[in-house]
């Protein structure tokens, strides 16, 4: 089993778990276990469908003989009436799976819809928008994948899986020299494979990473469009480089002109609004 398949089993689990409880006295008090019915999934905004496929992992892992029927995939733009796909099955299994299949839905179309923008804003460049670890614990695969669904590229997904060396990092081990040096080091005594980022916060810093070198990628820490030019002329393409901290949509595209491969936002996922939806039986 994957990482990527293990944690989302565990977050079906806890949610159905923190919905459920001991039974759904509602629908198990009103609903014969006999009944069947149908409901749509029907669309009321405009965006960027993303979740169809954890939903039938929600449905399949609590009821396997419900029958999904897909009539827009991940990925795809949605508008109000559009019906993204019709289940059938028990009655009691439809009402019981409604919320959790919803709150996936909602939040990953969501931050799909907001990236897809995101994503067109930058067309024409090469620069191509990131996320952040500012995401909702215990979702951040989900939102990442919806991250990707919307046509935005993942950073590192946790602390695991890349070094990115940040001004604490950089104050604790008493600088700039003493941060990369240990990343490297700790990586050969470990037999870790790990790509090396390190922020820097001004030109003094950007200058002594290019006299050190030893790093994959250079990300250039609330930098002016002015400063964020000088600073890609500096590292003339010698490592990937990267924009972050106080970036907003209008600016995005001032920062992507400067030649800067990635721009990292954390709105994205940390603040981002559900796209509205419904489960209707039908």
């Amino acid at each position: 089993m994957n990482k990527e398949k293990e944690l989302i089993d565990k977050l079906i689990d806890l949610a159905f778990a923190e919905d459920i409880g001991d039974g759904d006295h509602t629908t198990l008090s009103c609903i014969p276990d006999t009944a069947m019915g149908k409901s749509k999934l029907l669309i009321k905004e405009a965006g960027v469908l993303a979740g169809i496929e954890v939903a039938k992992e929600i449905f399949n892992r609590f009821d396997p003989t419900m029958k999904v029927e897909v009539f827009i995939n991940d990925g795809n733009e949605v508008k109000p009436g559009d019906i993204a796909m019709v289940v059938e099955g028990k009655v009691q299994s439809l009402l019981q799976t409604e919320r959790l299949m919803l709150n996936v839905m909602q939040r990953m179309s969501g931050i799909a819809t907001m990236t897809r923008k995101y994503a067109k804003q930058l067309e024409g460049t090469h620069t191509r928008v990131l996320d952040t670890r500012k995401t909702t614990p215990g979702m951040r695969i989900l939102e990442k994948m919806a991250v990707k669904i919307g046509g935005g590229v993942n950073h590192r997904i946790g602390l695991f899986d890349m070094i990115l060396l940040k001004d604490n990092h950089v104050d604790f081990a008493g600088g700039i020299d003493k941060a990369i040096t240990r990343a490297k080091d700790y990586c050969k005594a470990k037999g870790k494979d790990l790509k090396i980022e390190i922020e820097v916060r001004n030109f003094d810093e950007l200058q002594q990473v290019l006299d050190l070198g030893g790093v994959d990628r250079i990300m250039f820490d609330n930098f002016t469009p002015e400063m964020t030019k000088k600073a890609v002329e500096m590292v003339a393409g010698k490592y990937e480089t990267e924009s972050s901290g106080g970036i907003t949509f209008d600016t995005l595209r001032d920062y992507a002109e400067c030649g800067v491969d990635f721009i990292s936002v954390g709105a994205l996922t940390h603040s981002v609004k559900g796209l509205d939806m419904s489960f209707k039986a039908c």
